[in-house]
């Protein structure tokens, strides 16, 4: 028997999705709000958790990631009487399980339940009993565990890992602890460095040569790809491989077999591919910067590497891993660190991630030379600057000239928010224009509008709108 929380503030929606969930025989909680949902899922194991988005005291998909962060890690599946794409993004990309629309079929929201449900008990029965390596990955955060959980996946299996995330996110980490963690645990890991090769030598270098090939060449020479013969090659910064190269790197990608330069025989190497980047390599494949078919075997499986700024609760943790290093690397005692220290760390957005946080602390402790404690002194001082400008942005109005005095200006929304009040009245102003011009009559409003009658009804419910002549519906205190 599972357990099941239900986060929608349409009881009516509560009560017919609890009455699904417990005719097949699990236990059910509704909460009405996020703060309520939250604390719910906090303090209870459950396994599955559907979510509505828009709620009376905040986004649903907002609030995915803390749900998501309990003891019990629940599937989520998203629930919107207003599909979004941008929406649906968000959402899958933070790990919900599926995203569907009200008002459902019994049998979509059965379906996508029941797989969540099978999902947890095999992940259960198939759970791996050895400790992962993971040397220098460092973290316990919700979006580090998922990571972690694909690369324990992908350690265990040969596909092709392509390992995607900003700079300094770790990705040369993670692709040395897929093959620590890999049956070739013990075989070379091979490192390319594609953003390091002159284009000229890209050639040579990976599939090396045979004496005589060319100027200098005095005797033959082992290329990488033979080097990480019974082990993993490590494409680090993909994207920069040379267009030319691309297409002869894909034959050995297929068939594992190369011609080094000159060479009059074919050789083999059985390796294991793991690369990386840090850019959008399908708007290079649009550019014709990059070639798809190379895309597509490259992306056999593919793991996204959280940026600093959306694991924050694993600073502390890399803040205290990192200054210990220091210490024995420089002979020293291990340094503390004030309250207002980690406050300053955690508020900076750190977009060069772990390797500017590690950069940041190391010269925060040569700064403190013998000192025991570090202080927000320590910290470089155009990193103390900005967070002092954005502290001050936030407490104090931004004077106004002489001129600016005169128009009043409101502080800008974020675009999302104007987007979704800009929908929402442009879907009002329909609605009524719609009720009015077919006088109130459903059957007629769903053939101009092309909308089934539930999702009319659903859309005017919304708007708190009438099927009389597009007036509002009065609130309860006014009844």
């Amino acid at each position: 028997m599972a357990t099941v929380l239900i986060i929608d503030d349409e009881r009516m929606v509560c009560d017919s999705l609890s009455k699904i969930v417990q005719r097949m025989g699990h236990e059910v909680t509704c909460s009405y709000t996020v703060r309520d949902g939250l604390d719910q899922a906090a303090s209870g194991g459950f396994d599955v958790v559907f979510l509505d988005v828009n709620l009376p005291d905040g986004n649903g998909l907002e609030a995915l990631p803390q749900i998501q962060s309990g003891s019990s890690n629940p599937e989520v599946i998203i629930m919107t009487g207003f599909g979004d794409p941008d929406g649906a993004e968000l959402a899958i990309r933070n790990g919900a399980w599926d995203y569907i629309e009200k008002p459902s079929s019994i049998k979509e929201i059965a379906l996508p339940f029941l797989r969540a449900l099978q999902y947890r008990e095999e992940k259960k029965s198939k759970k791996e009993t050895l400790l992962l390596q993971r040397e220098g990955i460092v973290g316990s955060s919700p979006a580090l565990r998922n990571a972690l959980d694909l690369l324990a996946r992908a350690a265990g299996s040969e596909v092709n890992v392509l390992l995607t995330g900003e700079t300094g996110t770790g990705k040369e980490l993670f692709a040395l602890a897929i093959h620590r963690n890999s049956p070739r645990g013990k075989k070379n890991f091979t490192v390319v460095d594609c953003t390091a090769i002159p284009e000229s030598l890209v050639e040579s270098i990976l599939f090396g040569y045979e004496k005589g090939a060319f100027t200098g060449a005095d005797r033959p020479h082992e290329g990488l790809i033979k080097q990480a013969h019974g082990g993993t090659l490590f494409l680090d910064e993909v994207g920069e491989l040379p267009l030319s190269m691309q297409k002869a790197f894909l034959r050995v990608l297929q068939e594992h077999r190369f011609r080094p330069l000159r060479g009059k025989q074919e050789q083999e190497s059985d390796f294991r591919l793991v690369a990386a980047t840090n850019r959008n390599l399908a708007k290079m494949v649009e550019a014709g910067t990059f070639r798809q078919d190379l895309l597509y075997r490259l992306q056999s499986f593919v793991i996204e590497l959280p940026p600093l700024r959306e694991r924050r609760d694993d600073i502390q943790e890399l803040a205290l891993f990192y200054l210990a290093k220091l210490s024995r690397q420089y002979g020293t005692g291990i340094k503390g660190f004030s309250p207002e220290f980690l406050d300053a760390l955690w508020s900076y957005p750190w977009p060069g991630n772990v390797r500017e946080l590690f950069q940041t602390l190391e010269r925060a402790f040569a700064a403190a030379r013998n000192e025991p404690t570090l202080f927000p002194k320590h910290l470089p001082r155009d990193l103390l600057i900005q967070l002092t400008q954005e502290k001050l942005g936030r407490q104090m109005p931004v004077p106004e000239t002489a001129s600016e005095k005169k128009i009043s200006r409101s502080p800008l929304a974020e675009f999302k928010a104007v987007r979704e009040k800009a929908l929402a009245d442009i879907e009002r102003n329909y609605l009524r224009e719609l009720v009015l011009q077919t006088r109130g009559n459903a059957e007629d409003a769903c053939r101009v509008s092309g909308l089934s009658r539930a999702r009319l009804y659903e859309l005017l419910k919304k708007h708190r709108l009438s099927m009389k002549e597009g007036a509002p519906i009065p609130d309860k205190e006014s009844l």
